[in-house]
């Protein structure tokens, strides 16, 4: 680095080499120039340029695939397992004529080029284009690469409009009636009836039940590269929470040998073990065998929350009984959880699904 110089007016300067031009066949250096009235400032400010120069240097010679391995390292331990398993399979299969391209050579236009090719390719899952939410997740995961490595390059690429889909569910007592006494039915309940996900269903230990009956959610078991683990957190915030767990499903946690055993000799376990998969395709037949729509196991949370609007139950209930995102996603709801308005919003809904298991003559005349 070169010394400051002191100036006539009796600033100090300090030139840093910044890039070489072509001018008139002739190649000239070119220099910033940084000036301050304290000696140690300007060197400072031009040393700080010199340390930028350089680590963009090194940015600009990374191709964009190197960029996303960077990026998807520095998240490890930061983001879920399942997430960055998602970054992985993306980084290997989507996007690939922009992955051996140097970021400095990379453009908007190359960009375009590419989504426009993924957004015609075939799904081999679905058998069917790939959707804008996917191509969105590709062109995110890329855009939050080149921010860190390369943020001169802002993208401004035109991505597939979503489209709205209007999905037909079942109803609650046709998927009552599907699963009942099958070897599923407590996974499906745990889902419809109090909106548990797959992961927080899987992570429910027999420790999370108390004496009162009510199950902590505070842990969850993903799949990743094929195989479970668990996590002491859940994703979100506000995911974490008590659920009180109505009399029906009660009894069937009750029934299950893992409960019967854990409470006899006080060794912990988890309360489903039959893996994701094996849940799943089994809740498939069952549709299948019943004559029921497509249904995957995450919209039996969806029909949670249509019965909670149909019930008129207010928002933020509804919000923090099924662990969604809200505006005020931050404040501290679980002060009012255990009043007696909440009570009686878990009434509520547990009265309805009990009246479809215990039907009453008039359903109507049901608090």
């Amino acid at each position: 680095m070169a010394n400051a110089k002191r100036l006539p007016s009796g600033a100090w300067r300090v030139l840093v080499y910044s890039h070489t031009e072509v001018v008139d066949g002739k190649k000239v250096r070119r220099y910033e120039s940084f000036t301050d009235e304290d000696k140690k400032e300007a060197e400072f400010m031009a040393a700080e340029f010199a340390r930028n120069k350089k680590r963009k240097s090194r940015a600009e010679n990374l191709t964009v695939g190197e960029a996303i391995d960077g990026y998807i390292a520095s998240k490890d331990g930061v983001l879920s397992p399942t997430t960055i398993e998602g970054y992985k399979k993306f980084r290997k299969g989507n996007l690939q004529g922009l992955m051996n391209i140097m970021l400095k050579d990379l453009t908007r236009e190359k960009v375009q080029k590419e989504i426009n090719e993924e957004c015609k390719k075939i799904s081999p899952r679905t058998g069917k284009p790939l959707s804008p939410k996917s191509i969105a997740n590709y062109h995110g995961l890329l855009s939050a690469a080149l921010n860190m490595y390369y943020p001169d390059l802002a993208l401004k690429t035109t991505l597939p409009a979503k489209k709205k889909r209007i999905i037909e569910l079942p109803s609650p007592e046709n998927i009552m009636r599907a699963v009942a006494g099958s070897e599923i039915e407590l996974p499906c309940l745990l889902a419809m009836w109090l909106s548990y996900s797959m992961s927080e269903i899987r992570g429910i230990k027999i420790s999370a039940i108390s004496d009162d009956e009510y199950i902590t959610i505070k842990e969850v078991i993903v799949d990743v590269e094929g195989k479970p683990v668990s996590k002491s957190a859940t994703k979100e915030y506000e995911r974490t929470r008590r659920t009180k767990i109505p009399p029906y499903i009660m009894g069937l946690i009750e029934k299950q040998e893992i409960y019967i055993e854990a409470k006899k000799t006080g060794v912990d376990g988890f309360l489903i073990t039959m893996s994701g998969k094996g849940v799943y395709n089994r809740f498939l037949r069952l549709q299948k065998k019943f004559g029921l729509p497509h249904t995957t196991f995450h919209q039996l949370r969806h029909i949670n929350a249509s019965v909670m609007l149909q019930l008129g139950v207010p928002d933020k209930y509804a919000m923090e009984r099924g662990g969604w995102a809200t505006d005020y996603v931050m404040k501290s709801v679980y002060q009012h959880t255990y009043s007696d308005q909440r009570k009686s919003v878990d009434r509520k809904i547990d009265d309805y699904f009990e009246n479809i298991i215990n039907p009453t003559e008039d359903p109507e005349t049901q608090e």
